[in-house]
Parts: structure tokens; sequence; C-alpha cells
């Protein structure tokens, strides 16, 4: 019963970044959290806003050291900017979760998980046929590739598959330890040389991920 495991977020985004906003789900993973330890921490995967993070976060701060974040949002540091949809709904809750001290590992979004595309004839001929659920994810892909679709030759990025594939063995991605930078307001990033590490992705081996979601998908 998954409705017994689901528990809804927020409402809002956070007001500033020392109130959090209260919901079943931010409660929920401040007690959760607290049944495990730094030997053997809780990994969070969080695919949209951080705010229920963030404000389970703000009502127990020593679950920072019980969890590992692995966050999808942002842009990568090298990019232009880092106005990117998970992050600039909530900088307040970015900047609690980079700041907070907490295990965290991002997959930025443009100009890293950006690569990990899949075109309209790898949906019909990797997809199409396979079993219900591969009928009705590549039709939803391809119906939504068409309407937004630059060129002919179009491509859909597969945004969430790479969070939960960062806890999967195999050689997916690639990461490194950096020092954790600064959101900010004006859509930046601030670096730094003197805050906690995190753990960066930097590059997704899009044919391996790809191969693995097909074999996943597909078996029987």
């Amino acid at each position: 019963d998954l409705k017994s495991v689901t528990f809804k977020g927020s409402e809002t985004y956070l007001t500033d970044e020392d109130t959090p906003v209260l919901s079943p789900a931010a409660e929920d993973l401040a007690k959760r959290a607290m049944d495990y330890t730094p030997e053997k921490p809780l990994y969070v995967v969080a695919i949209g806003a951080i705010t229920n993070v963030a404000s389970a976060l703000l009502l127990k701060p020593e679950i920072r050291d019980r969890i590992v974040l692995v966050w999808l949002g942002g842009n990568a540091l090298h990019w232009p900017d880092n106005r990117e949809f998970n992050m600039y709904q909530d900088v307040a809750a970015g900047r609690i979760v980079f700041g907070c001290g907490a295990a965290l590992v991002q997959l930025p979004c443009a100009g890293v998980v950006s690569g990990f595309t899949v075109s309209e004839p790898e949906f019909k001929d990797y997809f199409l046929g396979k079993n219900e659920l591969c009928d009705y994810l590549a039709h939803y892909a391809i119906e939504e590739g068409r309407r937004w679709a630059q060129a002919e030759t179009w491509s859909r990025v597969i945004w969430d598959v790479t969070a939960v594939a960062w806890l999967l063995d195999g050689e997916f991605m690639d990461d490194t330890l950096l020092h954790s930078p600064i959101p900010q307001y004006d859509d930046t990033w601030t670096p730094s040389n003197t805050r906690h590490f995190m753990r960066y992705v930097y590059n997704i081996h899009r044919d391996v991920l790809l191969k693995d979601l097909v074999q996943k998908l597909t078996e029987k």
C-alpha cells in the first residue's frame, strides 16, 4: 500500500532560511532520519525543489549527520547561470542544504545531467512493445518530446533517472569532491575554498546508463 508510505509535502516555499515549512513529508523525514546514525545514514533522493528536506533540517538540525542527500538540482558550476527550476523555486532551501554540512551529492542539471537524452527513434526501438509500462512511458515521452521539439531530430532529457542511478552499482557517472559552493539569490554560484566538502557529479555516461535503464524496464 503506497499510500501508507506517501506523505504530503510543503504547499509553499521557505520564506527565509530559519523558518521551516511544516508538512507531513518534512516531519516524517525529520523523525525517520533520527533512527539512523552517521555510520548507517539514511539516503535521501530528491528530484524537485528541496523545500521538504530543508524544512526537515530546520526541524531537526541533528539529522545532518544522519543523512546522505542526493539532489538533482542547480546547474553545473561552469554554466553561465544557476537559474535552474529545482533551485530557483526555493533558493533559501538550496542555501540550507548546501550550507548545513550534511553529506550532499549534487547532480547538476544544465551542463551535466542535460546530457542524458533519448531520441524518438530510441524510444520506439528500445521501449515500444516491450511491456505495458514501457508503452506508457514511451508514448508519453514521445508526445511531450514532439510538443517541445525545436527540430525533427529531437531528443528529450530523462532527468530523474540519474538521481537514483547514483545509488546503484555501475559505471554510470563520474564525480569528485569539492568545497560546497553557495547558491545566491541572483541565480549565481559563489565558489568556496573553506566550506565542507560535497560530492559533485560532473559527467554522465549516457550510453551505459541508458543500457541499464532499458534492461531494467524491459526485463520480464
